[in-house]
């Protein structure tokens, strides 16, 4: 949990008991935008400083009648640039769609969150059309992530606005999409927590794509229950706290190969005391090979899904304005365009394969366990040659994407003290096991917390 600053269960008791009102809250938060010391122009594309300021009136009022549409109406939130807001342009964090008609309706997601009475702030900045894993975006800006600020280090992507938001005190939690680790990532690299649910369990329509097949849409907020909370509410499921699960005789999975490859020394130092920590607790440690992870090199070639799902999306536009386009993005972009009919079979027919293996895989444990990026966040100066932004671009995203490729859900949640180099654990399950997730991630939680006090 990011020190300090509040959990969403803790703004809602405020609110409800009158210690703090709507209003209170967004001028915070919009105070916090606006330092001129702080990421703020980096962290957002566009600050709804007027609207926030009327949503959290209507908030308040309807709170002192007894009629607040949810427990967490009037608490400020972000959303990433990718998702339709009635009335504006999305921009995916590109100048390429600046001329495009503003949007007929809220994105459903959208529409959720509005209808529980989460106030919007703002849109957060994000990687160009989500195609990232580092958080860079020439465009608008690289908001710094929170650790060692001063050297400027990478926030993590595509989600890099929405994390730094949450964890600079801008937004109290935020919309992100995860797509091979866009909300766990940036995460990770910013010391919070963000949750990659069950694709299907949250709407994707009016919300720009990256891969039809990949993405899903979940939370960045500070604790699990944050997460659990907002996942309630773009899932459309009932508002609620993770449901701990106790950790004695749990089996959970750490697999030896590929996660723990390259590992930077704080990573593995603070891994490997987070098992110890779990086993104390009574939790059964399983260290061995899990063979499905072998099979999702055959799901990226030439570009995966990914490529071919965002071209097929981007092809009118790329033709008439790729120069406008990072060419980092453009790159990846085009490697769709290369792709053949059967190419794009065989893939979707891989990743069937590699889902029921990953699945058949999970039949005797509870979860599995690896650190969420094996590095620390790089820093901006390192990520000049092509060479090298492609290197920490891959070794961020190595763990993370291998979960959206089995179509599971998965959490990463801060596994270092405040303060010290920001080390993440990623805890995965099969598809639709989100809130049993959830619960076993806040067992973890507790006990890491308990570790660092």
């Amino acid at each position: 949990m990011t020190a300090a600053l509040p959990t969403i269960s803790a703004l809602v008791r405020d609110l409800a008991s009158g210690k703090t009102t709507s209003r209170q809250l967004v001028e915070d938060c919009l105070a916090r935008i606006a330092d001129p010391k702080g990421e703020g122009a980096r962290a957002f594309v566009a600050v709804h400083a007027d609207a926030a300021r009327l949503a959290a009136d209507a908030m308040d009022a309807l709170r002192k009648a007894g009629a607040a549409p949810s427990p967490l109406a009037g608490i400020p939130v972000a959303v990433k640039d990718l998702a339709d807001m009635k009335g504006q342009v999305t921009t995916a964090g590109s100048t390429a769609l600046a001329d495009r008609p503003p949007a007929e309706a809220d994105a459903p997601v959208v529409a959720r969150m509005r209808a529980a009475g989460l106030v919007v702030v703002g849109r957060a900045n994000m990687v160009e059309f989500a195609y990232g894993g580092i958080g860079t975006n020439p465009h608008y800006g690289t908001p710094a992530a929170p650790w060692d600020r001063a050297n400027r280090h990478v926030p993590g992507g595509s989600s890099s606005g929405s994390a730094v938001a949450v964890a600079d005190g801008m937004a109290h939690g935020a919309l992100g999409t995860d797509t091979g680790g866009s909300c766990r990532i940036p995460a990770a690299y910013c010391g919070v927590t963000g949750l990659k649910p069950t694709a299907r369990r949250v709407p994707t329509s009016h919300v720009v794509p990256l891969s039809t097949s990949l993405d899903s849409i979940g939370p960045i907020a500070r604790t699990v229950d944050c997460c659990a909370l907002l996942d309630g509410v773009f899932a459309g499921e009932p508002i609620a706290a993770a449901k701990p699960v106790p950790l004695a005789g749990l089996r959970l999975l750490v697999p030896t190969n590929i996660v723990l490859d390259a590992m930077d020394p704080a990573v593995a130092r603070d891994f490997e005391a987070t098992l110890e920590r779990l086993a104390a607790a009574g939790a059964i440690i399983v260290r061995e090979t899990f063979a499905p992870f072998e099979m999702v090199r055959g799901v990226l070639n030439k570009g995966g899904l990914s490529a071919a799902e965002s071209y097929a999306w981007h092809k009118e536009v790329f033709a008439s304005k790729r120069n406008q386009y990072d060419p980092r993005v453009a790159m990846r972009i085009a490697m769709g365009e290369t792709q053949s009919a059967a190419d794009y079979i065989e893939l979707l027919a891989r990743r069937e394969a590699a889902k029921t293996a990953y699945a058949e895989g999970l039949a005797d444990v509870d979860a599995i366990l690896s650190p969420t990026c094996p590095i620390l966040p790089p820093k901006e100066a390192d990520l000049v040659k092509d060479e090298d932004y492609t290197r920490l671009n891959m070794l961020s995203l190595r763990n993370t994407l291998m979960i959206n490729v089995f179509d599971g859900c998965s959490i990463a949640l801060p596994m270092s003290a405040p303060g010290a180099p920001p080390t993440s654990l990623m805890i995965s399950c099969g598809a639709m096991a989100d809130r049993r997730m959830l619960g076993i991630a806040k067992s973890i939680e507790t006990a890491l917390t308990s570790r660092n006090t």
